[in-house]
């Protein structure tokens, strides 16, 4: 990749899993009794067709990995577990209200944290609790993210018998050294142990999750892990960009000094290798981080179109209404967002004051709406196109202004009608999305909101 391009588009900038980006939610305007009805309205008009999502937030973790940006607690106390669970149940029960019939779930997808921190039997009565009150959708898919290091064969056997058939798994980095600098340690032998029990239990696409721009890792580092999970060729990978943001509290990156990352040129190489070892093995890329083989439903939803981007990342179908569940969770009614508190006493409170525990939000415009399906088409299938109709865009001059370097550099065309990623420009999609992003544009943070784009 040129350098001049990595110089130049290497800002921070949002990874796009949701339009607007959480930092510019319009939380004055928010009301909490206006998102329930944006629920009620998502669910008579999708519940049927679709169905719904639902996250579960999963926080706890025996111990801290420093490359995580994502809410958790540390604690080695497992009777933690059922209080949670249970809180868990109640939250659900009030979601229920809102619903005149039985919710159809479409996908469900345990996230953390650690998931494999909970006892399978505990998993088991926190799905059946969920599951009693439900019906299932006919293309349903349930997945979780497991640990090599103490994901069990029970936990797979339980969870497969409850209806799951993808399951990811937390690799990072293969090199002893880079997993101790980011307090994240399994063998290649575990993982291969998890890897082959999912699949001799059942399940249909098990993935891996692989990491470039760590501290101290080099090129042969990401090569050696390619050529490692290689031999175990998983169905899909996560092969992602280090998101430092040691500025968010209670991240716990700081376990290392930034001198230790490497240079974004060599972070960007890092990533180019990886994704030419990945397709010489028979991997394609799959919007923007992520890779499947042929017959994985990811590639398979790419091919045909209905590739989807959430805050659960990217998933073969969508549905209009997903629920969040547990703290932090994120919900999205379609026609708005909402986050739980992130403190476990506080969320337990809440929901136990029969008190959905959202204390964030927006309500999305009509504005809002089209600026998200564009940058939705732009994540999803790398081209999206306007009109004089719902996605008409605001001030395109503007945005034809801010896309014009990037067309110049040789990412993008551009026509009347809209606008094609090129492959030279896939590494750049966040930066084009920008572009779009009316809000970000019109508030410039003073301080670093995000990571950076490359």
């Amino acid at each position: 990749m040129c350098q001049s391009l990595v110089n130049k588009n290497n800002i921070p900038g949002p990874r796009y899993t949701s339009y607007p980006t959480v930092p510019y939610w319009d939380n004055e305007t928010f009301s909490l009794g206006e998102y329930k009805n944006t629920v009620r309205q998502s669910y008579i008009e999708s519940n049927r067709s679709e169905g719904l999502s639902v996250y579960i937030h999963l926080p706890y973790c025996e111990s801290l990995c420093t490359f995580c940006g994502c809410n958790k607690r540390i604690t080695k106390r497992h009777e933690v577990e059922l209080p949670y669970i249970n809180t868990l149940l109640k939250e659900w029960d009030l979601y229920l209200k809102f619903f005149a019939t039985k919710p159809r779930i479409k996908e469900l997808h345990l996230g953390g944290g650690t998931p494999t921190f909970f006892s399978p039997e505990n998993l088991e009565y926190l799905i059946k609790g969920i599951l009693r009150t439900a019906t299932l959708a006919d293309d349903f898919e349930f997945s979780f993210e497991g640990h090599p290091g103490n994901t069990t064969k029970l936990h797979l056997q339980t969870l497969y018998d409850l209806g799951f058939r993808r399951v990811s798994f937390g690799v990072q980095d293969y090199n002893e050294k880079v997993q101790n600098a980011i307090h994240r340690t399994q063998t290649f032998e575990q993982v291969q142990q998890v890897t082959q029990l999912a699949r001799e239990i059942g399940y249909t696409s098990v993935g891996h999750d692989i990491i470039f721009g760590l501290p101290f890792q080099t090129q042969e580092d990401v090569r050696h892990t390619i050529l490692k999970t290689k031999e175990l060729m998983p169905d899909r990978l996560a092969f992602y960009s280090y998101a430092h943001v040691p500025w968010q509290k209670g991240n716990g990156q700081r376990g290392f000094k930034d001198s230790d990352l490497p240079a974004p040129a060599d972070k960007r190489a890092q990533y180019e290798l990886g994704k030419a070892l990945l397709a010489s093995v028979g991997y394609v890329e799959v919007g923007m981080d992520h890779f499947a083989l042929v017959t994985d439903a990811l590639y398979q939803s790419m091919e045909n179109k209905s590739l989807h981007r959430n805050f659960m990342g990217y998933t073969a179908s969508k549905t209009q209404l997903m629920v969040g569940l547990g703290v932090s969770a994120i919900g999205d009614s379609w026609y708005g967002f909402a986050q739980n508190v992130k403190g476990i006493e506080e969320y337990k409170h809440l929901v136990n004051e029969q008190i959905l525990p959202v204390f964030r939000g927006h309500l999305l415009t009509e504005v809002d709406e089209s600026v998200r399906q564009h940058i939705l088409d732009l994540m999803c299938r790398m081209q999206t196109r306007w009109d004089e109709g719902t996605l008409k865009i605001q001030n395109l001059d503007e945005v034809l202004e801010r896309l014009a370097p990037l067309q110049n550099d040789g990412l993008l065309e551009l026509d009347t009608e809209g606008i094609t990623i090129l492959e030279k420009g896939k590494p750049f999609v966040r930066n084009i999305c920008m572009a779009f992003d009316l809000r970000l544009q019109a508030h410039q943070p003073k301080t670093q909101l995000f990571s950076m784009t490359v």
